[in-house]
């Protein structure tokens, strides 16, 4: 009967990982009606069998098992955290600056944020930000134009990649890039598609300034295709602290990490 207990806990704890893509041990207790502790040990046992990738006060998904989710799916993963980040990176672009944009859920919430600048330049291969971008300048929300990147279309990710892409922006110097990622860890950012992590690694390489946005449940994961080092990155932001344990890395300890909610202002 105890073992009953724990697998059906164990299947709980896995399918709400599934919808949310987070979970707290405080959440899971209260939802399950069991100690933190218990909790504690359920998810140590689902690690073990790389159901799961424990964090700080809870888990995530296990890296090995994460494939990239179609993209109207991400818009809603994480949506309030994404969009508080986006709103926080939208006021970082200054007038008269020339911006890069990658694809991402997050990057697109930037897109949506964007206003009160003028003679802005924001290039992008993201279909899904072109359009929000494009409805932002008839309202006259900001002042200045949209470069959309040639290339080949994912649809399923309204994305626009590969070596015409690639080719296109060697050509562009940038102020500013905001990149996304599918995952951050201590060797830096990576993502899940090997064209699209290209086009990003270019606008870093591009670029003056390179802020990496990504939401809490990208913290502590690999994504496949590596996209860049923390040593060409200024900025992350993000909704969780640093992990303690990156602090001994001294290219990571002298990152400026933003968390979003403590800050007001920049």
């Amino acid at each position: 009967m105890k073992e009953s207990l724990i697998t059906d806990r164990h299947r709980m704890i896995i399918r709400e990982l599934e919808i949310k893509n987070k979970v707290s041990v405080v959440d899971l207790a209260m939802k399950l009606n069991v100690t933190p502790e218990t909790i504690r040990k359920d998810l140590s046992t689902l690690e073990e069998n790389k159901n799961l990738c424990r964090i700080h006060g809870g888990a995530v998904p296990y890296f090995g098992s994460i494939k990239e989710p179609h993209f109207n799916k991400k818009v809603g993963i994480s949506h309030n955290p994404k969009k508080r980040i986006g709103e926080t990176a939208a006021t970082f672009i200054m007038d008269g600056e020339t911006i890069a944009l990658d694809v991402g859920s997050t990057t697109l919430h930037i897109a949506s944020s964007i206003k009160n600048v003028k003679n802005v330049t924001i290039v992008t291969n993201s279909l899904a930000a072109v359009e929000i971008l494009n409805n932002r300048l008839e309202n006259q929300l900001f002042d200045g134009r949209v470069i959309v990147l040639g290339g080949t279309t994912n649809p399923l990710q309204q994305s626009i990649s590969g070596s015409l892409t690639n080719h296109l922006l060697e050509h562009f110097y940038f102020d500013k890039a905001f990149i996304s990622c599918g995952g951050i860890n201590n060797d830096g950012i990576c993502d899940f598609n090997i064209d699209e992590a290209t086009a990003s690694s270019i606008m870093m390489k591009r670029s003056r300034q390179v802020y990496v946005v990504a939401d809490a449940s990208k913290i502590n994961q690999r994504a496949l295709f590596h996209i860049g080092s923390f040593s060409s990155i200024d900025c992350v932001m993000t909704d969780q602290e640093m992990p303690i344990d990156w602090s001994k890395y001294a290219m990571i300890k002298d990152l400026d990490w933003i968390k979003i909610g403590d800050m007001n202002e920049h």
